[in-house]
């Protein structure tokens, strides 16, 4: 049976309905990783957590909605008053836009034609995204400067450095998924890894990798909270905000922090495909096909409701578990210095991302020369070479520290100083 893609009326009715449920249910999940952040810090820490708004805390982001919005708001005397204001709308605006060009499942059939379950499928998928992430920016230096606050002032300094220290890693981190998928739709770059046999963390795992560490910089999350460090600038950048100015901040950190794990989610873990070819479908030449035979003829694919509700499930469940990982290092790993901060950004990251680029473009090239054909083996010769150059990223960073043990190491400097500094005759 050969599907069409819904046209007419029903392509705006489908549109607005997408609109509307992506809108409530990010908001829905932004605001219960609100809770989901302080139950599982209240795990890690031995203590209980919000327990007493509804069965099990449920009710308590929105208890704690009704007293952002019932608090009285306050502005400094001092603050430049339009751009005080302005600031969280910059922060919170690029948080809720940019997940319009993620596919969150596998195209659902109805009577009135296939619906693809994204909002928009624009040819710049990942190039939108970028651009409005990194406006988010603005509004937390805007923030900053407007407070009128030195304060403040620094924590938005922080934040525009270190902006731009991750964002060059995290562009060069993504050449290498698109020169692996061959285009900048994030659609396409889904279809790729189905094609492939496998999802690019693995031939890419290194890429997937800084890729993660740079989203932690650029969501301003612990260990790279420079914008917000309690000990030395109070609360930062919002120093000066109350309310639901202050409430528009936090909403879009945790913006930022969903849409970075749908982002990393689709990127490197396949998006809303499961294993297996059964969810496998990609419009081309006006039709949904599953793949292409040994003959290179199309083959049909078979959309259906159930497929829709279980890739939507096994996205949820990717994004769901970078969530839990932004929460999880927040309360393991402490906050760095800010020279270590962009050490890191300019002197690891940046060289390890263009040496990288320079790995994969040469071991596609001999890929494509020798004619290996773009699959499973493709993807396995890739897997092998990156596995080698991930494994030398871990061991020079770790430096001793974790792998082998820190005690370890300082043993055996204890054990040096001892052999060459021997006790004295009358020790």
């Amino acid at each position: 049976m050969e599907f069409q893609p819904i046209s007419g009326i029903w392509a705006i009715v489908a549109m607005s309905l997408k609109v509307t449920g992506m809108f409530t249910v990010l908001m829905l999940v932004v605001a219960y990783t609100t809770l989901a952040e302080r139950r599982v810090s209240a795990w890690i820490q031995d203590r209980h957590g919000p327990n007493r708004v509804g069965p099990f805390g449920l009710l308590q982001p929105i208890a704690d909605g009704l007293k952002s919005l019932l608090k009285e708001e306050t502005v400094p005397a001092t603050a430049s008053r339009v751009f005080f204001v302005l600031a969280p709308m910059l922060v919170l605006a690029p948080a809720l836009v940019t997940f319009a060009v993620i596919p969150f499942a596998a195209p659902l059939p109805t009577p009135a034609g296939v619906v693809d379950m994204i909002v928009a499928d624009i040819p710049i998928g990942i190039l939108y995204v970028l651009a409005f992430s990194s406006l988010a920016v603005y509004g937390v230096v805007l923030g900053g400067w407007a407070s009128n606050n030195k304060y403040a002032f620094l924590g938005a300094l922080r934040a525009s450095a270190q902006m731009v220290s991750y964002e060059v890693a995290l562009g060069l981190s993504l050449i290498t998924v698109l020169m692996l998928a061959g285009n900048v739709t994030l659609t396409e770059i889904v279809w790729q890894q189905q094609q492939l046999g496998m999802w690019f963390a693995f031939p890419l795992s290194l890429a997937f990798i800084l890729f993660v560490i740079s989203a932690f910089a650029e969501t301003n999350r612990l260990p790279f909270d420079m914008a917000e460090a309690e000990s030395e600038l109070i609360t930062g950048y919002h120093t000066e905000y109350s309310a639901m100015k202050f409430s528009a901040f936090m909403i879009g950190e945790f913006g930022h922090m969903v849409t970075a794990s749908a982002l990393m989610a689709t990127l490197f873990l396949g998006g809303w495909d499961l294993p297996g070819t059964w969810d496998n479908a990609f419009w081309y030449d006006g039709q949904l096909i599953k793949g292409f035979a040994a003959d290179g003829t199309v083959v049909l694919a078979s959309p259906a409701l159930w497929k829709t509700l279980a890739t939507f499930g096994g996205f949820a469940a990717k994004t769901g578990f970078f969530l839990l990982l932004f929460i999880w290092i927040r309360w393991t790993l402490p906050r760095f210095r800010y020279d270590q901060v962009m050490a890191l950004g300019w002197k690891v990251m940046l060289p390890t991302a263009l040496a990288y680029v320079m790995l994969i473009g040469g071991s596609i090239l001999v890929l494509d020369e020798v004619g290996v054909p773009w699959g499973f083996s493709y993807g396995a010769a890739l897997t092998a070479v990156s596995t080698v150059a991930t494994v030398g990223f871990v061991f020079f960073l770790d430096r001793g520290r974790t792998i082998t043990g820190a005690a370890a190491q300082y043993a055996q400097k204890v054990e040096v100083k001892t052999i060459s500094q021997p006790a004295s005759a009358g020790d």
